[in-house]
């Protein structure tokens, strides 16, 4: 699904308490051991929603489309290649490997062929009762983050996320995966450009049999 590059969080000296402070504080009201071990166990148990993701695991060929020209009347770049799903950590996880060629600018200014190589990791947090996915790719250096919920009725994922391919400048993104039936679903990915989103990626997947 996907199919993004950024952030290290910095946010560990924020949690640490000096001793004088946390002599003074009152004592939290002792928890019960059937509620605490509850939680752990729901968080760890498989769902409904970890099924959604087995579902979308094999091969897949696919068909790109990316608007890389901001004529919003030129064609779009078209490309092929293949993705590979495969469930990991006994269904917790899936990792998807993309392998694929696509035309891009070489360093004398033509366009060119390049092999494009990327890999997503997706899961279902039963913590934070949200789908979440990792992104990186042979074209940066970071690792895009992103977070999603999914809608049955119309079946479909939408995540969204953030990446940083110049310092100081973000890009916020929108990522749609609508499961048209189990040989089928499609990608569309879409970026804020100045509070108005613009697509600028198409994904058509097709299972490989």
């Amino acid at each position: 699904m996907k199919t993004y590059l950024f952030l290290t969080i910095l946010f560990a000296a924020a949690l640490i308490v000096p001793p004088s402070f946390a002599q003074a504080q009152t004592p939290a009201p002792a928890t019960s051991p059937a509620a605490a071990s509850a939680q752990p166990d729901q968080a760890e148990k498989l769902n409904e929603n970890h099924k959604l993701l087995t579902d979308l695991v094999g091969t897949w060929g696919y068909t790109v489309k990316m608007w890389m020209n901001p004529d919003p009347n030129a064609k779009p770049e078209v490309s092929k290649g293949t993705a590979v799903r495969k469930s990991m950590m006994d269904g917790r996880y899936f990792v998807m490997d993309v392998t694929g060629k696509m035309q891009m600018p070489g360093a004398d200014g033509k366009m060119k062929n390049m092999t494009f190589k990327g890999m997503g990791i997706e899961g279902y947090d039963n913590v934070k009762k949200k789908f979440v996915g990792t992104w990186v790719d042979n074209m940066g250096t970071g690792i895009m983050m992103s977070e999603g919920t999914y809608d049955p009725a119309t079946k479909t994922f939408t995540y969204t996320g953030e990446y940083e391919t110049i310092p100081g400048m973000k890009q916020k993104i929108r990522e749609v995966v609508k499961i048209v039936d189990k040989d089928h679903h499609t990608f569309e990915w879409y970026e804020d450009r100045g509070g108005q989103e613009a697509k600028t990626m198409e994904i058509s997947y097709t299972r490989q049999k």
